[in-house]
This record gives structure tokens, sequence and C-alpha cells, in this order.
């Protein structure tokens, strides 16, 4: 009864949706960080690769933050 209205346009289509909402909310802070600490923006993309967002979180991490070594005066 239910079996082919699992697979409908309207629940692909809010499958979709969610996915991207959910990406959204997740690369807008990843790319700030980014940004912040003075790697490119961009990276912030890598949080919606699977094994990438690991590497890049570690990167992150254990890595020295160009903003750090900028002398300030």
């Amino acid at each position: 009864m239910m079996g082919n209205y699992m697979f409908s346009n309207g629940m692909w289509f809010g499958h979709w949706l969610w996915m991207l909402v959910i990406a959204v909310l997740v690369v807008i802070p990843a790319w700030r960080i980014c940004k912040r600490i003075g790697y490119p923006g961009w990276m912030g993309i890598l949080i919606l690769i699977p094994l990438a967002n690991l590497i890049l979180l570690y990167f992150i991490a254990f890595s020295n933050w160009p903003i750090d070594n900028r002398a300030d005066g």
C-alpha cells in the first residue's frame, strides 16, 4: 500500500531540500572558520566530503595557522 509512496517525487524533493539546508548550515561556519584562521574560505566546502572532513578538522586543529604568523606591528 505505501511501497510506492516513499519514492514519489514529493519525498525526493523534500530529501534534496533538507540536504541543501544541512549543507548550508555546515558549510557556512566551516567557511568562516577557515577564513578567520587565515586559510582560504573554499576549504570549508571540504566539510561535505566524508573523509576530507576529518582530514580538514585535524589539519585545522594541529597546523600552524597563518593568522598567528602575521606581524601585528
